[in-house]
């Protein structure tokens, strides 16, 4: 069985590519048609992360292990896709380059039988240019909210103040 993905760039513009791949592969598979599909150069970090039926971000699954103990954490190639999506579970984020932080929603759109003489994975279907530059994200105020927001004083700045804030530290304010 083939299962056909549609990534679509999680920006303003209606930016996405559609993708075939056979149901063995694994999310590092996907990966690599994702970078292919939208022309990266496959050199930096990505993670796909499990979500809710609302894009809401759950479980990470990196390229690479990135853990504290080796072996601990589970990363793409461990993850087969007929395992982890079907018809029940179409939804996965996409975030390539951390620091740039290119962010796609993939969702599977139909499980099909495979084409013989077809390679894949395939690019089925290609929309819109991806722009220079990452979109930039809108963070809302309640997303860095604290549950403790009545607990900010003024005092909690003062670190800094006065002259000798940095003798007790051992080193000069202009230490560099």
């Amino acid at each position: 069985m083939i299962y056909k993905f549609r990534a679509i760039l999680d920006a303003e513009e209606d930016i996405f590519r559609d993708i075939a791949i056979e149901k063995e592969a694994t999310l590092e598979d996907l990966h690599n048609a994702l970078v292919n599909a939208f022309g990266f150069d496959g050199t930096e970090m990505a993670s796909f992360y499990t979500c809710d039926e609302n894009w809401n971000q759950e479980d990470e699954i990196p390229l690479f292990d990135t853990g504290d103990v080796p072996g601990e954490m589970r990363i793409m190639n461990n993850f087969i896709l007929e395992d982890n999506l079907d018809q029940h579970q179409t939804k996965i984020i996409y975030v390539y380059d951390f620091f740039n932080m290119w962010t796609f929603l993939v969702e599977l759109a139909a499980i099909e039988e495979k084409v013989e003489g077809e390679t894949y994975p395939a690019l089925l279907y290609s929309h819109g240019q991806l722009p220079l530059d990452a979109p930039d994200k809108a963070f809302e105020a309640d997303d860095f909210g604290s549950d403790f927001e009545d607990d900010y004083d003024e005092d909690d700045l003062d670190m800094f103040d006065g002259d000798d804030s940095f003798e007790d530290f051992g080193f000069e304010e202009n230490w560099n």
